[in-house]
């Protein structure tokens, strides 16, 4: 396996193919680099370099106590890009790792990034405060934190559901693809998962999207049960120099994966223009 320490010993695992210009994927909450093999494989065919990490605590990265923070998540960031001597590269990021990579982006890559793009973003800010009056409760992200701490293997099955649609009417479900979000989950430590919902939910993303000056794609499902749409990539188009929104009605958080082929070609347009 291919794994960089970073300063406080934490070992992060990443996969690292082909050549090109590099393509670097940041997955989102509580998964691994291997959410990103729908596109991987496209861009790998495409003639990309393409770059995923697994989150300290996710995946098969170490399961340390500590750093669970987007500060700690972009400095990870940083310091794989730099081992590879990643240039020009296009970061991409789903959810939580939308929010890992603008707050890259803007704070520690700017000599190393060309583009970035958001898709089903937790930016800029998801919990309800009194400058942010339309987020989500705090109450909510205390019961992801409650079920996920005290009940996790039952909780992560159910949270499948949202998270890819399929309590909608006329929902395809696919077995395969729930069952790989669970296998993903449970590969990570329950500590960095528990401490990860407050870096997703309670993080501040607005100087981060309006500091930074290069091309940001925006991609949201219009029916994100997750990160509501009018709270997140409606709000973030606004705050960006050179932003580009593509919404998608009823498309679901998981869109990655359920819509595949849709996402790929648009991120392929994106990143070619």
């Amino acid at each position: 396996m291919k794994t960089i320490k970073v300063n406080d010993g934490t070992e992060i695992f990443y996969k690292d193919w082909g050549t090109g210009q590099p393509l670097f994927f940041h997955h989102g909450w509580p998964l691994s680099s291997d959410d990103w093999d729908a596109q991987l494989m496209f861009f790998l065919k495409q003639g990309y370099r393409v770059i995923a990490h697994d989150r300290r605590g996710h995946g098969r990265s170490t399961q340390v106590s500590e750093g669970h923070n987007m500060d700690t998540y972009a400095a990870d960031v940083a310091a794989i890009a730099e081992a590879l001597d990643l240039k020009n590269a296009v970061h991409i990021g789903h959810s939580t790792g939308g929010g890992e990579a603008i707050h890259y982006a803007a704070n520690l890559g700017k000599a190393r990034v060309a583009k970035v793009v958001l898709i089903s973003a937790v930016t800029p800010l998801m919990v309800k405060t009194e400058n942010n009056p339309d987020g989500v409760p705090m109450a909510i992200f205390d019961e992801i934190r409650e079920g996920t701490a005290f009940n996790r293997a039952q909780y992560f099955q159910d949270f499948t559901i949202p998270f890819y649609g399929y309590n909608r009417e006329g929902a395809k479900i696919s077995q395969g693809i729930r069952d790989n979000w669970w296998r993903q989950g449970m590969m990570g430590g329950v500590k960095a998962h528990v401490e990860g919902i407050k870096a997703f939910s309670e993080t501040d993303f607005t100087d981060d999207l309006k500091s930074v000056d290069i091309p940001v794609l925006v991609l949201h499902g219009e029916d994100d049960q997750i990160v509501p749409f009018p709270i997140s990539g409606a709000k973030a188009i606004k705050l960006l120099k050179h932003g580009k929104l593509i919404s998608y009605p009823g498309f679901p958080h998981g869109m990655p994966a359920t819509e595949a082929a849709t996402i790929n070609k648009d991120l392929l347009e994106f990143i070619r223009s």
